[in-house]
């Protein structure tokens, strides 16, 4: 993967954090920043497909009957 250049602005206290964090993970502190991105997008994939669940399991019944409904009707169904 090709690497871009990202300049952002953050307290000094902030940077001084990052890179001893960084240090102390063995990583630099661009590598360390990409791996704080894919674990927080991770956790939000994981959340929303949580998510869904839930709803899918709340409206099961909704789906059912949809589905019920459709299997009554004769002739050609759109895929």
């Amino acid at each position: 993967m090709a690497k871009t250049q990202l300049g952002a602005r953050v307290d000094s206290e902030i940077k001084q954090l990052a890179e001893a964090r960084a240090r102390d993970r063995g990583m630099s502190l661009g590598d360390y920043i990409a791996v704080l991105v894919y674990e927080d997008t991770e956790g939000l994939r994981q959340r929303g497909l949580d998510a869904a669940k839930r709803f899918l399991a709340e409206h099961q019944d909704v789906f059912d009957e949809a589905e019920d409904a459709d299997s009554g009707i004769s002739g050609a169904h759109a895929a």
